[in-house]
C-alpha cells in the first residue's frame, strides 16, 4: 500500500499510464501526465523555498491546475491548504494568517480583494496567479506575485525531497467551529491514504469508475472524490456548477458512475424534470453533510433504479465515520449505519463507559483515520481529541480518539442513529457555519447594536441562517424593510454565499439571560418554525 498521498497517483500512473485521470470542461490529463506535472510543480515549489511542512494555500475554483497544485505539495514534502473559492477576503486572510501560508496559488479575480490585507499577512512570500501574465508580476507588500507560466518554467532538473513518513502532516482543512473563526484540521498522509482505500473498499470502486467531483475540494467529502479516484485509477470529473441541471448534463456527458452530494443538491436534483434515460450510467450515489430526506431518497431511487444508495456520516476530524450499506437502507430507515473499514465507532456516557443499546450517548471515533488535531489550537484540540475509551489503563501512551459532541444511539444490531448536535453549529446546504463568524460581519454594519445568528429548520437547506438584529437607530431614520435589505447586501459583500442569512429580522428588544448574555435558547425557541410553520 502507498504511504504518501501523491504516491496514489504515481502508482496508478505505473499501472495504467494512458488512462484518463481528470476531466475538466474540454481538458483532460492521463495518469502519466498528471504524475509528471505534479513532480514538476513540486520542483517549482522548492524553487520558491518550500521546505518540509511548509504551507501552500490553494484558493481556486476546480481546474486541472488546482489539482496539480494540491498534490504537488505532497511530492515536495509540503502541506496543502485548500481554501473554498467562495470565501471572501476576511475569511481567506484568517486562514492565511492562522497557519502561516507561505505560497498562495490563486487567480487575479480572487487576489484583488485580498490586496489591502496583504501587509497583515507577513508569512505570505509568494503569490502564484494561474491566469497571470508577466505584466501582472511584481511586489505586493512583502509578497512576490508570479505568473503561472514563469512559475511553471522552473529550471530545476531534479526534485529534492526530504524524508517523509506516513504520519507527516499533508493537509490542513479549515472547518467552522461553534465558537469563532474556522479552525484547521491537520490531516496526515496516512489519514488520507487509508481513508481513500477505506471508501473505495465499501463503494467497490475500480479503474472503470467515472467519479463526479461536484463538491468543494476544501470540504473533506469533496477532496475524497479525488483521493478515492486516484487510489483505484478511476477517472475524476471536475465540476463547478451554476445550476443543478449542469450536474445532470455532466453525468450524461461523461457517463459518470459515482455521484457524491449533500442533501440540498439532491433536493434540487429531485425537483428537476430529468431528460429521458438521464443518469443511467450511475452505479452508486453517496450522501453526507446531513440527513437525506426520505422523500428525496425515494425520488432518487425511482430516477436511478440501477444505482446503489450509500448514506454516510463523517467528521472532518476523522474523515468518514459510518455508512449504511445499500442492502440495509429499507431495513434500517434513518440509520447512519456502522463504522467504515479501518474505523472504530462507539457510543459512550460522559464517564467514557459504553452505552447500552438504544441509550443515547456521545459518538466517539477511533482508529487510523483520526486526524492530528487542530492547527495551533491546543485548548480546542484537548477538548475534542481525548484518550480512546475502553482501552487498558496500563498503556502509557494512550490512543487518541475524536469525541464528536454528537449524540447518537445504537440499536441491538449495532446500527447507529443520529439524535442531536451538541453544539450551536448551523449546518446549512451541507456546510458547517459558525454563528459567531456571521455575527462578526453583522457587527461591522454601523447601526447594528446587537446581533445573534441561529439556524432554523428548512425543508431544502437542512437549516437556514437567521440573523436577529437590534438597531441603534432609535430615531427611525431607516425603516425595517430598508434596514434588512441593506444588511443583506452588507453580508453578501463580506460573506461566502452559504454564510449569508436567509432572513434578517429586526427586533424591538434582544432577550438576555441572567448573566447579561444574549439568550440564544430563547431565540431558538421563538424562531425555530419560521420556515416550516
Amino acid at each position: 500500500m502507498t504511504k504518501l498521498l501523491h504516491e496514489l497517483i504515481e502508482l496508478s500512473a505505473k499501472k495504467t499510464p494512458e488512462s484518463i485521470a481528470l476531466h475538466h470542461k474540454n481538458q483532460q490529463l492521463t495518469y502519466k501526465e498528471l504524475a509528471q506535472q505534479i513532480k514538476h510543480i513540486a520542483k517549482c515549489y522548492q524553487s520558491l523555498g518550500l521546505t518540509r511542512y511548509g504551507r501552500v494555500g490553494i484558493y481556486l475554483p476546480k481546474s486541472l491546475e488546482t489539482v496539480t497544485a494540491l498534490f504537488a505539495c505532497s511530492a515536495a514534502a509540503g502541506v496543502f491548504v485548500p481554501i473554498n473559492p467562495v470565501l471572501k477576503a476576511p475569511q481567506v486572510s484568517h486562514i492565511v494568517a492562522d497557519c502561516d501560508i507561505q505560497i498562495l496559488v490563486t487567480n487575479k479575480a480572487r487576489l484583488s480583494p485580498l490586496i489591502e490585507n496583504l501587509a497583515s499577512l507577513p508569512s505570505l512570500k509568494h503569490i502564484v496567479l494561474v491566469d497571470g501574465k508577466p505584466s501582472d508580476e511584481g511586489q505586493l507588500a512583502q509578497a512576490q506575485v508570479i505568473s503561472w507560466d514563469n512559475f511553471y518554467a522552473d529550471k530545476a532538473e531534479q526534485l529534492s525531497v526530504p524524508a517523509q513518513t506516513s504520519n507527516d502532516m499533508a493537509a490542513i482543512l479549515y472547518t467552522s467551529g461553534s465558537t469563532g473563526k474556522p479552525k484547521g484540521v491537520v490531516l496526515s498522509h496516512s489519514n488520507m491514504v487509508i481513508g481513500a482505500h477505506s471508501v473505495a473498499e465499501y463503494l467497490e470502486n475500480s479503474a472503470d469508475d467515472v467519479i463526479l467531483a461536484v463538491l468543494p475540494l476544501s470540504f473533506d467529502y469533496g477532496l475524497s472524490q479525488l483521493t478515492t479516484s486516484f487510489s483505484v485509477g478511476a477517472t475524476c470529473v471536475l465540476l463547478d456548477y451554476l445550476l443543478p441541471r449542469d450536474v445532470l448534463s455532466a453525468i450524461d456527458k461523461y457517463q459518470v458512475t459515482g455521484l457524491a452530494a449533500v442533501p440540498p443538491l439532491y433536493s434540487q436534483l429531485c425537483s428537476l424534470q430529468w431528460p429521458e434515460n438521464s443518469g443511467q450510467s450511475i452505479r452508486y450515489f453517496t450522501n453526507s453533510g446531513g440527513a437525506l430526506t426520505q422523500a428525496n431518497l425515494t425520488t432518487l431511487r425511482e430516477k436511478l433504479p440501477q444505482a446503489k444508495p450509500y448514506l454516510m456520516y463523517g467528521l472532518t476530524e476523522a474523515f468518514r465515520s459510518t455508512y449504511l450499506p445499500p442492502a440495509q437502507v429499507d431495513q434500517k430507515p434513518g440509520s447512519m449505519g456502522k463504522a467504515i473499514p479501518n474505523a472504530e465507532v462507539v457510543v459512550v456516557r460522559p464517564d467514557g463507559s459504553y452505552c447500552e443499546p438504544e441509550e443515547p450517548g456521545e459518538l466517539v471515533h477511533m482508529g487510523p483515520l483520526v486526524s492530528l488535531g487542530y492547527w495551533n489550537a491546543p485548548e480546542k484540540t484537548a477538548a475534542r481529541f481525548k484518550p480512546a475509551p475502553g482501552k487498558p489503563e496500563g498503556i502509557m501512551l494512550q490512543e487518541m480518539a475524536v469525541w464528536s459532541g454528537d449524540t447518537v444511539k445504537q440499536d441491538k444490531d449495532g446500527f447507529l442513529y443520529f439524535v442531536a448536535r451538541a453544539d450551536e453549529m448551523i449546518k446549512s446546504s451541507g456546510y458547517r457555519v459558525s454563528p459567531m463568524e456571521v455575527e462578526e460581519i453583522l457587527y461591522q454594519y454601523p447601526s447594528i447594536s446587537e446581533a445573534a445568528v441561529i439556524g432554523a429548520p428548512h425543508p431544502e437547506l437542512g437549516q437556514a441562517i437567521v440573523a436577529l438584529i437590534l438597531a441603534s437607530d432609535t430615531e427611525g431614520t431607516e425603516d425595517q424593510e430598508t434596514l434588512t435589505k441593506s444588511v443583506t447586501r452588507h453580508c453578501q459583500k463580506h460573506l461566502a454565499n452559504y454564510m449569508i442569512p436567509k432572513q434578517v429580522i429586526v427586533l424591538d428588544s434582544m432577550p438576555h439571560n441572567a448573566n447579561g448574555k444574549i439568550d440564544r435558547a430563547a431565540l431558538n425557541r421563538d424562531y425555530q418554525g419560521i420556515f416550516t410553520d
